[in-house]
């Protein structure tokens, strides 16, 4: 079984949000913590300013990473680029649980 690499997935914007594009981000949401619970995305990114969206995508191949992104509500409006990552550092804060005991 291959091992899991990362992959970072550039989203170009569209100039303007049609209304069915705003209409489908909601779906969008759902399947991007869907995909986050399942440790498929491990971070998603968006600068309204400059027009991009960012994910950071767990994946066996570059052609599971094309089949996940071509199954988000929003992706047939969007351009995308997709690079292998050599390595993601990210800083992970961990909470502890506290005891009312």
């Amino acid at each position: 079984m291959p091992e899991k690499q990362q992959y970072m997935v550039d989203f170009t914007l569209p100039a303007e949000f049609s209304p069915e594009f705003t209409a489908l981000i909601p779906a969008q949401r759902t399947e991007v913590n869907r995909l986050m619970a399942a440790d498929k995305i491990a971070s998603y990114s968006l600068s309204l300013d400059s027009g991009k969206l960012w994910a950071i995508v767990n994946a066996e191949s570059e052609l599971e990473v094309l089949i996940m992104i071509n199954n988000l509500p929003l992706s047939r409006f969007m351009e995308s680029k997709i690079a292998l990552l050599t390595f993601h550092n990210a800083v992970t804060k961990i909470q502890t649980a506290f005891s009312l005991n």
